[in-house]
């Protein structure tokens, strides 16, 4: 588990109330360098001093509680995110001001209350399983919330723009649900669940709102552009929504494609699914005259190249935002 931590860039401190010669030694044990192990009684009260010596040592023994608070302190305001385990009422005060207080479940009633996470089966072992999954569950909220985000774009811009244009609406409802369930439903649903070992960065909404609000504005007007295209050039009302409709799947589809980077078979598989889906829905003839689709055979390879310009302009903009996030 140090090793494991150490290889994420954790910076290790032991810090216990026993014997300084005793808690090096099973420093050692356990495969951690401890170096010169501190006795805290030398160190004193003094905020400077115990700042100075958490920053050299790796080890200290007869430490206090209020020494422990001053510790986890003096590295927070050395920009430092702490985390604090233990499982004595003499840990409940760094528990308190540490930036994560992880408790033992077999610890102290007062220890346990105080801390944000405990670990019931009492194993400091479970912990890189716990960081796994923190780091999953925010990864993959950051990819869902830009599908939602570019979404809502797309379909505030659409509605904007066919408003202004004084066209009617190009989606039925069960073309919105097919949009839905390929681009959002299912794709949300996979990568929510998918693993994720991506560290934890700050600039969540930041990173959401550069990528999926230009990203949905690029799918809005290509919708668009699409439509208009159509109702210029006098096709049916039903070909022009399956012109619309398929310049929508094609945009949304890439976006995915870029959410679900980098690449895993399970990924490649969903990105790949979706895709099939929403290709079946339009060429299978009962599935076709389900969704109530008239493919536009003149205009299926405008549609198609608006798509992909679309495409293009998601992928320019994930690549740009990349370089800031």
């Amino acid at each position: 588990t140090l090793e494991y931590f150490g290889s994420q860039g954790v910076d290790i401190k032991i810090i216990s109330g026993d014997n300084p010669s005793t808690v090096g030694a099973i420093a050692r044990e356990v495969g951690l360098d401890p170096g010169e192990p501190v006795d805290a009684r030398e160190m004193g009260d003094d905020p400077s001093d115990i700042a100075t010596a958490v920053r050299n040592a790796t080890v200290f023994g007869r430490v206090s509680p209020h020494q422990k608070r001053a510790m986890v302190k003096a590295l927070q305001q050395d920009n430092h995110v702490v985390a604090m385990t233990g499982d004595g009422v003499n840990d409940a005060l760094a528990l308190k001001d540490a930036d994560i207080g992880v408790a033992m479940g077999n610890g102290a009633p007062a220890t346990r209350a105080i801390a944000q996470l405990v670990l019931l089966d009492g194993r400091f072992e479970s912990l890189p399983v716990v960081l796994g999954e923190g780091r999953r569950v925010i990864g993959n909220i950051e990819r869902v919330a830009s599908l939602f985000v570019a979404k809502n774009t797309y379909s505030f811009l659409l509605v904007l723009l066919v408003s202004i244009a004084g066209l009617p609406f190009p989606f039925l409802p069960r073309h919105l649900t097919l949009i839905s369930s390929v681009t959002i439903g299912i794709p949300a649903f996979v990568l929510a669940l998918g693993p994720n070992p991506q560290r934890y960065r700050p600039g969540f909404l930041r990173r959401v709102l550069s990528f999926a609000i230009p990203s949905g504005a690029i799918t809005g007007v290509a919708i668009f552009a699409t439509y208009a295209l159509t109702t210029y050039e006098d096709y049916l009302i039903d070909q022009r929504r399956t012109a619309a409709t398929i310049a929508a799947l094609v945009v949304a589809l890439w976006i995915i494609a870029v959410l679900a980077r980098p690449y895993a078979p399970w990924k490649l598989l969903l990105v790949g699914s979706m895709a099939a889906i929403a290709s079946l829905a339009v060429v299978v003839p009962f599935v076709r005259d389900f969704f109530e689709f008239d493919v536009p055979v003149t205009m299926l390879p405008q549609a198609l190249a608006i798509g992909a310009a679309g495409a293009f302009g998601v992928e320019l903009v994930f690549r740009v935002t990349s370089r800031y996030r």
